[in-house]
């Protein structure tokens, strides 16, 4: 009986050493682990594993041996072990955040990567990388990295100012994220002068001689920096868009015909002897959509919201088609347009003039008083407009009831109104951004900053704009054609982020404004929100930040719904001369309507993609010309405090818009000098260590024009 007894608590004990043993090999391995990719003496890893007495060491040491055996890890020269293990490889896109460190934007990982800039492997913002992961996870839980190798330069021209040493020049770029100055030779910067704005192309990623600077060489100079044209070229530049036309495009546009056969005419629906005019800004040049309006003998209101038939002039895969899908869409600087078409077409051919007969594509709609349809029809017409107004001319018109085709006005705007109400009524939300508009002198030098107002003339155009994008996709949509749906381009946008929702409705919250983030009731609750604000000081940051937590709308063949209008189905058809997406709705519905088959679905997808990605090239070039003169206006502006709202709060300091020019800039915390503040990202705030005075999203603040950089278009505040 005690013998057996022994035995068994012999094999107890063998059995908890070899347990032991096995657990310490595990730790010991997990400390590997957690740097993958990084060789370790048993002396560090001792180290690691904080273990203190000499027989501990020993089994430390011991288990390393055992690892080496069963391969998990192998002994390297100098007496150094490393993980038997492949370093996992992921290919993303560089996101440069500051001169110390980048994120590295995978696919695959729900988190970025952490990459130091010794690590970078002189990558830059928006590169594609090969990149290993080094860490599983740093303080804040998100994998360390190196990169490995630069597949694909994102960009290889800069936009930059010339600072011109004794024995060398550098070029300053622009670009916020590109951190490191650009080295020149001499000689290939001859005739240039301290302070012009050029474009540099890279020819040398990695320098010379241990220096990190990219090496260029200078290949235009844009003129002097600060000044108007120089400062607009380099955007248009460094945003990659195109300074004019190539003159094959030009002649292929100036060799169209003018002339309008009688066949042509026949073959379309006549509207010229039906009121017709264009309602639109005071300076535009293209007047791409028109309104027809008439009182049917059956008490109906027929609108017929006529579309410049810019495909009748644009003929798929010709020169004219090529370089207006290339270009996608219109950008709007602050002092000019680079258009989509050539001037031929968009200020001529294709421009509803009055007083002219114009080609359009037209959906005309027959509807009751309360704005519902009773009738539709879409198809090729011929107008002429008999009356050009601008929007403040066709608002005076609707408030004063005065002036020439005073009826016509006041019953398309109490139509409109009526659809609007409907829109609403059925879940849209009402987005009233304040823009803005600069009034410049010869020079384009920014006298002041006007805030674009929105009255019911825009509001009527806007809602007939809806009714025909709605509508076309919809026919689209539920036309029958065989076993699949028709291939169309459609405009979505999905639902919003719930995360992001969240901490918007946190953020109003601070203002005094509650918002109900159930997805049933956002759109009443965001409405209510939106008619509070109006006209209050914290309207505008509200508004960009409700934006923000929104979705982005997209180009898409996918017939998805569009949360923000609450439609099931919608498009763009109505801007053709600007947009290509609607020079490829026209071509879409005229195919259907001649009872075409559905062309290919993967080849208009690809155009959607690359339609959206052109938009938002455009979208982000429109603000970098916005800021630009928002940092000019605030640097000539007068010397004085200004009454702001904290719109952003990081690590590096406080965005705050500045309630009367509507200008955003930054105080840096390195540069308040009454303490030193912590960043508090969960409450939206920075915290003074001693004194702790807080700073929070929302705030009110009184704040001073420290400093405004020109070249990278920031303004630098200071905290009153």
């Amino acid at each position: 009986m005690g013998k057996k007894s022994k035995q068994k608590t012999g094999v107890n004990r063998r059995g908890q050493k070899n347990a032991e043993e096995k657990g310490l090999k595990q730790f010991v391995l997990s400390i590997f682990e957690k740097t993958p990719t990084k060789p370790l003496s048993p002396k560090q890893v001792i180290k690691a594993s904080g273990v203190r007495d000499k027989a501990s060491k020993l089994l430390v040491e011991n288990s390393l041996f055992r690892l080496e055996e069963e391969e998990k890890i192998v002994q390297l020269k100098g007496h150094r072990f490393k993980l038997n293990r492949e370093p996992e490889t992921l290919i993303g896109t560089v996101d440069y955040v500051n001169p110390n460190f980048a994120y590295i934007e995978t696919p695959e990982g729900e988190d970025d990567i952490w990459v130091h800039t010794r690590n970078m492997l002189n990558a830059l913002d928006g590169d594609t990388v090969k990149v290993n992961i080094t860490t599983s996870g740093r303080k804040d839980r998100r994998p360390e990295g190196e990169v490995i190798e630069v597949i694909k330069r994102d960009r290889t021209q800069f936009v930059g100012r010339v600072q011109i040493n004794p024995n060398y020049i550098f070029v300053i770029p622009d670009f916020k994220k590109m951190h490191v100055d650009i080295f020149v030779y001499p000689e290939n910067a001859k005739g240039i002068k301290p302070d012009d704005k050029v474009i540099v192309e890279v020819s040398q990623w990695h320098g010379v001689k241990g220096n990190k600077n990219p090496i260029g060489k200078i290949i235009q100079v844009l003129g002097k920096a600060g000044e108007n044209e120089a400062e607009i070229h380099s955007i248009i530049a460094e945003f990659g868009l195109p300074y004019k036309f190539p003159e094959r495009v030009l002649e292929s546009a100036e060799n169209i015909s003018t002339e309008i056969s009688q066949k042509e005419i026949k073959s379309r629906k006549d509207f010229r002897r039906i009121t017709t005019f264009t309602i639109d800004p005071e300076d535009a040049k293209d007047f791409d959509d028109a309104l027809s309006y008439q009182k049917l003998e059956n008490g109906l209101h027929e609108v017929g919201i006529h579309i410049a038939d810019v495909s009748h002039y644009v003929k798929e895969n010709s020169i004219l088609d090529r370089e207006a899908f290339d270009r996608a869409t219109s950008v709007y600087l602050v002092d000019r347009t680079i258009p989509m078409l050539p001037e031929k077409l968009s200020n001529e051919l294709c421009s509803l003039r009055p007083n002219e007969d114009k080609l359009t594509f037209s959906a005309v709609f027959q509807l009751d008083d309360e704005g519902k349809i009773k009738k539709e029809w879409f198809g090729r017409t011929i107008i002429h407009s008999v009356r050009r107004f601008s929007y403040e001319e066709a608002q005076e018109r609707i408030e004063t009831g005065e002036g020439d085709f005073i009826a016509e006005i006041r019953i398309l705007d109490g139509l409109a109104k009526k659809l609007k109400a409907m829109r609403f009524k059925n879940g849209a939300i009402a987005f009233e951004t304040v823009e803005v508009k600069f009034k410049l002198d010869e020079k384009g030098t920014p006298l002041g900053i006007i805030p674009k107002v929105r009255k019911d003339a825009h509001k009527m155009i806007e809602e007939f704009m809806l009714l025909a994008n709605k509508r076309v996709a919809e026919f689209v949509y539920n036309k029958e054609s065989r076993k699949e749906k028709n291939t169309f381009v459609y405009r979505t946008h999905d639902n919003p982020d719930p995360e992001k929702l969240n901490n918007f409705s946190v953020f109003a919250k601070r203002f005094g404004h509650n918002l109900n983030v159930e997805i049933d009731e956002l759109p009443n609750s965001l409405n209510a929100l939106m008619a509070n604000i109006e006209g209050k000081p914290e309207q505008n940051v509200l508004e960009s930040i409700a934006i923000r937590a929104m979705a982005k709308a997209k180009y898409t063949t996918a017939p998805k719904g569009h949360f923000g209008l609450a439609f099931r189905h919608y498009t763009h058809f109505t801007s053709p001369i600007r947009r290509f997406p609607d020079v490829m709705v026209h071509r879409l519905l005229d195919h259907y309507l001649d009872g075409g088959k559905p062309p290919d679905k993967d080849e208009f997808e690809q155009r959607c993609l690359h339609s959206s990605e052109r938009e938002k090239r455009a979208a982000d070039t429109e603000r970098a010309s916005i800021k630009y003169k928002q940092v000019e206006y605030m640097k000539l502006a007068e010397v004085k405090d200004y009454e702001g709202i904290v719109s952003g709060v990081t690590e590096w300091g406080v965005f705050v818009e500045i309630i009367e020019t509507k200008c955003e800039g930054m105080a840096r915390l390195s540069e308040m000098g009454d303490d030193h503040y912590e960043f508090d990202e969960d409450n939206y705030r920075v915290v003074g260590r001693r004194n702790k005075r807080m700073i929070t999203l929302g705030d009110k603040v009184m704040v001073r024009v420290i400093d405004t950089d020109i070249d990278r278009r920031t303004i630098d505040l200071e905290i009153i």
